[in-house]
């Protein structure tokens, strides 16, 4: 059951961290500038990608103590 909840949090924050990354870009590809409204994603969009870091830490922990 703990190695289901370290994979699923590890694919999880994974997946995040990269749509946050492709997601900055198209936005600064699109918009060509950065403004206000490019500025507020930006920083909803980091939050997101701290939150798959912390999903990734959390996967780590559970297969280094429970797992292996």
């Amino acid at each position: 059951m703990y190695e289901f909840w370290a994979t699923t949090l590890q694919f999880l924050g994974e997946v995040m961290i990269a749509y946050t990354a492709i997601m900055v870009h198209f936005r600064f590809w699109k918009e060509h500038k950065i403004d206000d409204k490019v500025f507020k994603v930006m920083r909803s969009e980091q939050t997101i990608g701290v939150l798959g870091i912390l999903f990734l830490l959390a996967g780590y922990l559970i297969n280094v103590l429970y797992v292996i």
